[in-house]
């Protein structure tokens, strides 16, 4: 498995409409996010970087939205996704549409945005699929330093495990626009082979507490409940 850093930076698209089939990728997200964005609330929500500014998300319960990303017209705060000018816990929501995908360092831009989320915030992640007719296309030397080709591509799993690692609940994990080049991604095709969709989705919450049962957590109090009890009898059997 390649390393999730790497020195080489790809250069983000400026918006969707510069990738090849960019608008129907766009379209394809913003309908899978329909029925998500009314369970979003709070009072903050951070679109980080120049795709996730463009995902519509008017639906949302969140009225105070902020898009934020080292460069670009529509950004109301220019910053690096790298170190977000907000304090600790005070944001409810962030996006990061494809923003892992052209990014030298996933896993830190992942602990920013946990950095800055309240807990039980919400972080939504879209990505390419590598195990998608796009994954294949990265394996032909002609075409794959072309866009979206030369995009960084990540597993479900392995975004999945980094969640783990973090302590987040994921609450939804889909893919879906198998044929990437048709405006509805091959409606047949995905309703039966949705593991193949070029695009993958994630909505995961941002817990406090284990969410794994450990028994080492439990034993430990035993023998504090086995003390005060023996306490009481040996009290209670005084003459």
């Amino acid at each position: 498995m390649k390393p999730a850093q790497t020195r080489q930076k790809i250069p983000a698209p400026a918006s969707w409409a510069e990738l090849p089939w960019g608008e129907y990728y766009r379209a394809a997200i913003e309908q899978q996010l329909q029925p998500w964005w009314p369970k979003i609330f709070g009072f903050h929500l951070l679109k980080i970087g120049q795709l996730s500014a463009e995902i519509a998300s008017e639906s949302c319960a969140v009225s105070h939205q902020v898009n934020v990303g080292d460069k670009g017209s529509n950004m109301q705060v220019l910053a690096s996704p790298y170190q977000l000018p907000f304090a600790e816990k005070s944001v409810d929501a962030c996006l990061l549409s494809h923003t892992l995908a052209y990014s030298t360092d996933p896993h830190r831009i992942l602990r920013e945005a946990d950095r800055v989320l309240i807990n039980d915030g919400w972080l939504v992640i879209s990505t390419f699929n590598p195990l998608s007719l796009l994954g294949v296309g990265k394996l032909l030397p002609v075409i794959r330093r072309r866009q979206p080709y030369a995009s960084r591509m990540f597993t479900q799993m392995r975004l999945l495990d980094w969640l783990s690692l973090l302590n987040y609940e994921v609450m939804h994990e889909s893919s879906f626009h198998v044929l990437p080049w048709h405006k509805q991604g091959g409606r047949f095709i995905s309703t039966h082979l949705h593991a193949l969709g070029c695009i993958s989705l994630i909505v995961a919450r941002k817990r406090t507490i284990p969410l794994t049962f450990n028994p080492m957590k439990m034993g430990s109090r035993k023998p504090w409940l086995s003390r005060t009890v023996g306490a009481t009898k040996s009290y209670r059997n005084r003459p």
